[in-house]
Order: structure tokens, then C-alpha cells, then sequence
């Protein structure tokens, strides 16, 4: 693609880093913020600005949030006793969107997987561990994409909360091999989280 200018050109490489943006539509983009009103364009840079440097991941559950703790981990309207563990904060976003589900998460931020070169130690496997040791938990549920890599970390977590006074359970399979969490639809996921099963069963298969 041509470009004539520079600038131009450069800005349509950063927005073409994001994901699932290829070069017409980051091109696109680009040229809809050069049409805007200035005022528009601060805005938007300022909140991308303001969200880089002042985001935090909650202190209890590692979701993204504003305070040293987020607003679901702060709430006494919810189940203290329960954790969902879940990759990563979209598929929070997608859980809560069910309103099926009223306990704590625990977000990984991650998947086991060898090929890419991530292990247990670079997601947040320690600190799920501790919280299940530490506080009065009744159970845990696995709410990870039915991936092979999603697979392993199952699998790997479930040897590491040997703890028999906590029920383990994963979603129902309403969501089929390969599906990730956060682009299932509502109902489906709604219905994984309130048929949960014991995760012993799913490893009779």
C-alpha cells in the first residue's frame, strides 16, 4: 500500500499491530480520527493514556480494575466461598455478562503452553494455590476454553489443589472442543457455569 506521507504511514502500522486489524481497516481507522474534531481525537489518546498508566490488576484475583482491589472482589453481596478460575479478564467480563454466577474469579492471565513458552510460573497458579490454602473456600471452578492448552492447565491445576475439603468443578461441556470463553454466546455459557461437574468426572472420558 502506498502511502503519502509518513505520518501517515506510521500511524497505520501501530493500529495494524492490534489484533484482527489488517491494513485497510487500520487505514480506515486512521483516516475516521483525522476527521474528527481535535477535541475528540485528545479525548481518545488521553483515555488510552490514562488506562496504560494507571490500570491495575486486583490484589485478590488479578482482574483488571482501578483500585488496589476490584469491585467484585470488594463486594459483600458475593460468594466469598466460591472461585471461578478463568484465563484472562474478557472471559470475567463474559461470565458476569451471564449474571448466573455470583462468587469470586481468579484470573491466570494465561494458559499452559510449552509451545509458546509459557509455564506455571508465569501465570498466577501460586497465588490461586495460597488463596485456596488461606481463605474458607468451599469450591473452585475451572471456567478455561476448551483447548488443548486449556486441557493441560486443567489438568495441572487439579494436581496442585489437593485440598479435600474444596469441591473442584468445571463448566459443563455446553462449550465444544476447540471454543473459547469469551466468544460463546450468553445462554451457553450461562447454562456450562449453573450445570457444572465435578472435574473427576471429566477425566473418566
Amino acid at each position: 500500500m502506498n502511502f503519502s506521507s509518513k505520518l501517515l504511514e506510521n500511524a497505520v502500522s501501530e493500529f495494524g499491530k492490534l489484533p484482527g486489524i489488517g491494513q485497510k481497516t487500520a487505514l480506515r481507522l486512521v483516516l475516521h480520527l483525522l476527521n474528527q474534531d481535535d477535541k475528540d481525537v485528545e479525548r481518545f489518546t488521553e483515555s488510552l493514556t490514562l488506562l496504560k498508566n494507571n490500570i491495575k490488576f486486583c490484589r485478590k484475583c488479578h482482574h483488571l480494575s482501578d483500585a488496589d482491589y476490584c469491585e467484585i472482589c470488594s463486594s459483600t453481596k458475593r460468594n466469598q466461598k466460591l472461585i471461578c478460575v478463568v484465563e484472562d479478564s474478557r472471559d470475567v467480563m463474559a461470565i458476569e455478562n451471564t449474571q448466573q454466577y455470583n462468587g469470586l474469579y481468579h484470573v491466570l492471565n494465561g494458559l499452559i503452553s510449552p509451545m509458546d513458552g509459557v509455564g506455571p510460573a508465569d501465570l498466577t497458579i501460586n497465588h490461586l494455590v495460597q488463596r485456596v490454602n488461606e481463605e474458607e473456600v468451599d469450591e473452585v471452578i475451572f471456567a478455561l476454553s476448551a483447548t488443548m492448552e486449556g486441557d493441560t492447565t486443567l489438568f495441572y491445576l487439579h494436581k496442585k489443589l489437593q485440598n479435600p475439603g474444596v469441591k473442584i468443578s468445571t463448566l459443563a461441556r455446553g462449550i465444544a472442543f476447540g471454543g473459547e470463553i469469551e466468544y460463546a454466546d450468553e445462554l451457553t455459557l450461562g447454562r456450562s457455569i449453573t450445570t457444572r461437574v465435578p472435574y473427576e468426572n471429566t477425566l473418566n472420558r
